[in-house]
């Protein structure tokens, strides 16, 4: 059975959701296994935090981007999904818990930003014509709300997991960028 390009976004945007309800109506603190820098215990929040939301708000603000980026990747970049995917989780994960300040890190702001940088670059390093557009097009749309979120001044979002994020997307560009993608 082939899975159409909407398919993994929907079960990854679904899966997230779900596990903000289950957090919800179970008293699980799930929240408290975000990444925690320089921690044991914050190593968990590596694979963890893309799927982990503060509050309803934050899980909305994640959803349509995330839907979106994960598509344009689906679409264009199919045969390498999962590594991109994985890729930035556990490359920016890993700078979030090397670096970063002192906090519980969660959302998937790690991962938005990553696949925004990864779709960005690769469109300019493969020097293909429709992904040079798409690159431009996300440029254009997410472009100074991901400037504007890699400010440290905002004490309540992880500027960096939205940095080290982006840094994350764009190494896998270069690292896939001779890679067959569709």
């Amino acid at each position: 059975m082939k899975l159409g390009p909407a398919t993994l976004p929907t079960y990854l945007v679904c899966t997230i959701w779900a596990i903000y309800l289950v957090d919800l109506i179970l008293p699980l603190r799930l929240n408290s296994y975000g990444i925690i820098p320089r921690t044991t215990g914050g190593l968990i929040g590596i694979p963890l935090t893309n799927f982990l939301h503060v509050n309803i708000r934050h899980l909305i603000s994640n959803t349509v981007p995330l839907f979106v980026l994960t598509l344009l990747l689906s679409l264009f970049y199919r045969k390498i999904f999962f590594d991109v995917i994985l890729l930035i989780i556990g490359c920016g994960g890993l700078l979030v818990w090397v670096l970063a300040r002192t906090a519980n890190h969660i959302g998937a702001s790690m991962l938005i930003y990553g696949l925004a940088a990864f779709l960005i670059s690769s469109g300019i390093l493969n020097r293909k014509l429709v992904p040079a557009i798409v690159s431009i097009i996300i440029a254009l749309v997410y472009g100074v709300g991901m400037l504007n979120g890699l400010s440290p001044f905002h004490g309540f979002i992880s500027w960096e997991a939205h940095l080290f994020g982006a840094v994350a997307g764009v190494f896998a560009a270069y690292l896939f960028r001779k890679r067959k993608t569709e």
